[in-house]
């Protein structure tokens, strides 16, 4: 389905802040489309004047849809919608019958200088509109107004979404005020919601910018705020909290011919999301909190490990236990950089970076090695993380004291991530191996832990081999999600 950019450039002459415009019109249609139970269509004039392009669609949450397949990028050739031309030449609203597909309504969408940029066709379902039902009026009403400051330019305001992460919509709850801020009409929701913040009286005849600010308990400058938003004198939107209960208020200023007739206030409960919100927020925390008490741990028994090899006499017990202080600290850096992400994911590189230098810093061979990382490991889930931070802990001390000996040279770890898989390789420029080398035979504790790891924890493959211009290769390939 193309965009409405690519029509615009393709059959209009419309500028850059025209299209901005209608944009901003888009963002906000569904609240013209609910109120009026109808389905819009925006159609676009052809540069030419052969006729119209259908340039986007809009179907009502509050009732049946009149068309049953999208319109977008359809053409609409001249004389066919006498109604749309109408709309388009006398620059106002204009009204029809609806009958057999036919708009109800046309309204023109006004840009700069009272240039009409386009043209809404209002389709209505009579079925949907349920006739002498007093929320239908109000609706309708509210329909008729905002239709009107469509064709005046005054709709939608530009940051009339500003201070709430999520609009409410019609259905969630509906205030109509009059030009001093008193309510003529509630729906059973936003009465609901105000009954949660506290209200007991009712709510029709009150003059909502007194009665909202003493339901919230927060005093001083946000009551001036609060009062604009809550009196419809302010196109914007606040959350307020009261009882417990937390309430989103959107505001819309209602205009006739540039004044002021009143306003509509949207309404939307959100104390169960708030709710939610709070549980998943202190379930964060407390992961990342088990993650650095976690970290804290490993990294006293890795000290623990460096106290106790510095006793040894024996060389070799010293080692492994040098080994195992390594292989430990690699976990606990996995989890030290996870309790300071917001979820269980993390961007490997920062894991890679340390364990590469940190391997080619302590190694006891690894004086005048030059470590470094080409490509991204890109961001990995904790259960993919931590083993594969010791893999390659693993395979650079391998390469450090197996392959370059004790010698100056390069360790490079290449990383590379594509089509739902990431493939790591480990080079250095060293020895090489034996000449009668098995993986599978190998009886190296560090390659049997990699193995183990990178074919049983991540369902990878393995291979360690000859580079030959000489050295070696260490090649793990794993499945991630991408």
């Amino acid at each position: 389905m193309p965009s409405l950019n690519d029509l615009v450039a393709r059959h209009t002459d419309l500028g850059e802040a025209d299209v901005e415009r209608l944009h901003l019109l888009l963002a906000d249609w569904q609240l013209l489309a609910d109120l009026s139970f109808s389905d819009l269509v925006l159609w676009l004039p052809t540069w030419s004047g052969s006729g119209f392009v259908a340039g986007a669609q809009m179907r009502p949450t509050t009732g049946a849809t009149v068309f049953a397949d999208d319109l977008v990028g359809s053409f609409l050739p001249k004389g066919r919608q006498p109604l749309l031309e109408e709309a388009l030449e006398r620059s106002r609203v204009v009204r029809g019958d609806g009958g057999q597909a036919a708009p109800a309504e046309a309204i023109p969408v006004a840009g700069d200088e009272g240039r009409v940029l386009a043209v809404v066709a209002r389709h209505a379902d009579p079925v949907a509109v349920r006739a002498g039902g007093r929320l239908e009026g109000a609706y309708l009403e509210v329909a008729e107004l905002l239709a009107g400051m469509v064709a005046e330019g005054s709709f939608p305001f530009r940051g009339g979404l500003e201070g709430l992460d999520s609009s409410p919509r019609v259905g969630d709850g509906l205030l109509r005020l009059d030009v001093e801020g008193r309510v003529v009409f509630a729906s059973p929701n936003a009465l609901s919601a105000y009954r949660r913040l506290g209200l007991a009286a009712d709510l029709l005849g009150t003059r909502l910018d007194l009665v909202t600010p003493q339901l919230v308990p927060r005093r001083g400058p946000l009551d001036a705020d609060l009062s604009a938003v809550s009196g419809g004198r302010s196109a914007r939107g606040v959350e307020v909290e009261g009882k417990g209960a937390s309430v989103l208020l959107r505001s819309i200023p209602l205009l006739a011919g540039g004044v002021r007739v009143g306003a509509v206030l949207l309404v939307r409960d959100v104390t169960e999301l708030r709710h939610r919100e709070r549980e998943l927020l202190t379930k964060d925390t407390t992961i990342r909190e088990i993650h650095h008490r976690v970290k804290n741990n490993l990294q006293t028994v890795a000290a623990l490990l460096r106290l106790q090899s510095r006793r040894l006499a024996e060389p070799q017990a010293r080692a492994a236990l040098e080994e195992a202080q390594r292989r430990v600290g690699s976990i606990a850096l996995v989890h030290e950089l996870l309790s300071t992400v917001p979820d269980e994911s993390l961007p490997f590189d920062t894991v890679a970076d340390r364990v590469i230098a940190e391997v080619a810093t302590v190694a006891v061979a690894g004086e005048g090695v030059r470590p470094r990382r080409r490509g991204s490991f890109g961001v990995l889930p904790a259960d993919v993380a931590t083993p594969l931070a010791v893999v390659l802990s693993e395979l650079v001390q391998n390469a450090v004291e197996h392959g370059l000996q004790g010698g100056p040279g390069c360790v490079e770890v290449r990383a590379a991530r594509g089509e739902g898989r990431l493939r790591v390789e480990v080079l250095d420029d060293g020895r090489g191996l034996p000449a009668a080398f098995d993986l599978a035979a190998s009886d190296r504790l560090g390659l049997q832990i990699v193995r183990t790891l990178v074919e049983g924890e991540l369902g990878g493959q393995l291979q360690v081999l000859r580079r030959p211009g000489g050295g070696t290769r260490a090649v793990v390939d794993l499945p991630v999600a991408d």
